[in-house]
């Protein structure tokens, strides 16, 4: 069964969620694409990863972490060194406190990239954001960096933002505020990229994925993907649309949602 909400299903975001979500939406667009793409271009899942301290890291729905710890030092015991060993003087250092030190932990999120077969270049590249990328930290210094080469280089970029929650990558004031946003840019554009900002309310739009200039632009319909992930996750029989979803909504949202699915259980 699909999502009973029109466009994003807001439950998909909670951090419980979202690893699985990202993983499959990621999977699902490259296996949508790759009968379009072929044979001139290949599609392909790539990694990426960010460092982060664990206090800064968002551990529940980042895809893959990996806790760095730092090497114990060996100390000789006096019995199997014969270096001179000295008491400690309680005088010069009567106290001592336990610090702690901040863990390092490896983010890894994957990405997609279309690359041209008979040259191997990389044409574009989809992103589909994660709470690393939108909170303060380095992982989100690393994706502005690594943004801002993509946006400088020949290659085309796609940036999906399913989540309500941290801020977005670029607001203008010309920019309208909404929950979702698609960045499209296609490099003979910039640095005009088409974006597509939607609310909980609206239907997911479909949009384009752009190549080169002389090649049609195959469609990517992101509601059917996720309806298609909600089905074969059995979030139906998981999500209780009674409570509110998390990250939280306004109270006008909330609302929304209770009169939607009221009208749905009727029809």
């Amino acid at each position: 069964m699909p999502s009973p909400l029109p466009g994003m299903d807001p439950y998909l975001e909670h951090p419980s969620a979202w690893a699985n979500i990202h993983h499959r939406l990621i999977t699902a667009i490259a296996d949508d694409l790759a009968p379009q793409l072929l044979p001139k271009y290949q599609i392909l899942v790539e990694e990426r990863v960010y460092q982060e301290t664990l206090e800064d890291s968002v551990l529940i729905g980042v895809p893959d972490i990996t806790i760095q710890k730092p090497r114990s030092a060996v100390v000789p015991s006096a019995e199997s060194s014969n270096v001179a060993t000295v008491e400690p003087n309680t005088q010069i250092n009567p106290r001592s406190i336990t610090l702690t030190l901040p863990q390092i932990v490896a983010v890894r999120q994957k990405h997609l990239e279309v690359r041209e077969i008979a040259t191997g270049q990389v044409v574009t590249i989809i992103e589909v954001l994660s709470p690393v990328n939108k909170r303060s930290g380095q992982g989100r210094i690393d994706y502005e960096n690594k943004r801002a080469m993509i946006f400088g280089s020949s290659s085309n970029m796609v940036e999906i933002d399913l989540l309500r929650q941290g801020k977005p990558m670029s607001e203008q004031e010309s920019e309208p505020r909404s929950h979702y946003r698609i960045l499209v840019s296609a490099q003979e554009k910039r640095p005009q990229p088409d974006l597509y900002a939607f609310n909980l309310q609206d239907t997911i739009p479909v949009f384009p994925l752009p190549l080169r200039s002389d090649d049609r632009a195959p469609l990517i319909d992101l509601k059917s993907m996720l309806d298609g992930i909600y089905d074969r996750s059995g979030y139906g029989f998981v999500i209780d649309y009674s409570q509110a979803p998390t990250p939280t909504l306004p109270e006008f949202d909330l609302a929304w949602i209770r009169q939607h699915l009221l009208m749905n259980s009727q029809g």
